[in-house]
């Protein structure tokens, strides 16, 4: 997948599960406190999870684009170049040896220096310190997400020459997630115009180049156009990819249903995906050993699709290790 979106910590852990064999919150999870995923601002950008032996060639590619369009705000906050130095210098110090605070914990760090992190200005030097390369996610803290020094996370650092990290984003992508644009790459990887026709110039002899009426579309040569054997019904996080890595989500969401997914500020929720179309939402609320999904179709799916969905409310249940109640049960009834 190259990268997956995961603002929302605990849906985009399920991002990972629901593409498993054997889908299991504590493997995930596991993976993710060991440095394997290491959890980043990179992209467009916004929180993503990209495995270890990738961090370093994509946070080289977006940083630049990123930090330059940082400037504007962050003079408007006041952080300045030297303000951030000293930043990271505490970083540096308090996270050394295999440390890792969570942003509380370095909240009182940079109180105690005297440097303010009101007015949103903790996140931006948190930010700025990860397109610096300096942290990173670290491991889970009494369930609270931490930050850790990146090179003491990921110690074997993969470079890639520029055009070489085009090529292999733009390969992860259309592999991936195709068929899409060119149009659809530019807004999922944040890459100029000259830069995504670079990449997809590279990778053209494995590609095959569709001709619609909605643009071309890239398809590996590779790809077999199959069904899965687990069916075509799927439970899918809020800002899955199957939604999110796309500028034009019409394929698989019918224009009169996008407001119901996808909110007026951009928040993307969970969606219940039926023969590749999105056909309803749904929501879980975990209490102690259950977990209560509640299910709300855009239109009344037939008896076999809802046998599937049963299996599949299953299945996120068994990933949390948790009973998987339906709430509204006469959805699927």
């Amino acid at each position: 997948m190259g990268a997956m979106q995961a603002q929302d910590y605990n849906m985009s852990k399920w991002a990972i599960g629901v593409r498993l064999s054997d889908p299991n919150e504590e493997k995930v999870e596991t993976a993710i406190d060991n440095g394997e995923i290491i959890r980043i601002h990179v992209l467009r950008p916004t929180w993503h999870f990209i495995s270890a032996e990738d961090i370093y060639w994509m946070l080289d590619l977006s940083s630049p684009k990123i930090k330059s369009s940082l400037k504007t705000r962050h003079k408007e906050l006041e952080l300045t170049e030297t303000i951030i130095s000293k930043t990271q210098s505490i970083l540096f110090n308090k996270l050394s040896n295999g440390s890792s605070l969570t942003r509380e914990e370095l909240a009182d760090e940079f109180a105690l220096a005297k440097i303010r992190t009101d007015a949103n200005r903790l996140s931006h030097i948190l930010f700025r310190a990860e397109m610096d390369g300096l942290v990173c996610s670290g491991p889970s803290k009494q369930k609270k997400i931490t930050y850790a020094l990146l090179h003491e996370r990921v110690q074997v650092k993969k470079d890639h020459l520029r055009d070489e990290a085009l090529a292999e984003l733009a390969r992860r992508y259309f592999t991936s997630r195709c068929p899409a644009t060119l149009e659809d790459f530019m807004w999922w990887s944040n890459l100029s115009i000259k830069d995504v026709r670079k990449a997809t110039d590279y990778i053209k002899p494995g590609f095959a180049h569709e001709i619609t009426g909605t643009g071309t579309y890239l398809v590996p040569n590779s790809f077999s156009g199959g069904l899965s054997d687990s069916g075509d019904v799927h439970l899918l996080p809020a800002y899955d990819e199957y939604l999110i890595s796309y500028r034009d989500r019409s394929s698989s969401l019918a224009s009169i249903h996008n407001k119901k997914t996808v909110s007026d500020n951009g928040i993307f929720y969970p969606v219940v995906v039926i023969n590749g179309q999105v056909e309803g939402i749904w929501k879980r609320k975990i209490q102690r050993n259950s977990v209560y999904i509640d299910l709300h179709f855009f239109k009344r799916p037939n008896k076999q699709k809802l046998h599937l969905l049963k299996k599949k409310v299953n299945l996120f249940g068994k990933f949390l290790n948790k009973d998987a109640v339906i709430i509204n049960k006469q959805e699927l009834e």
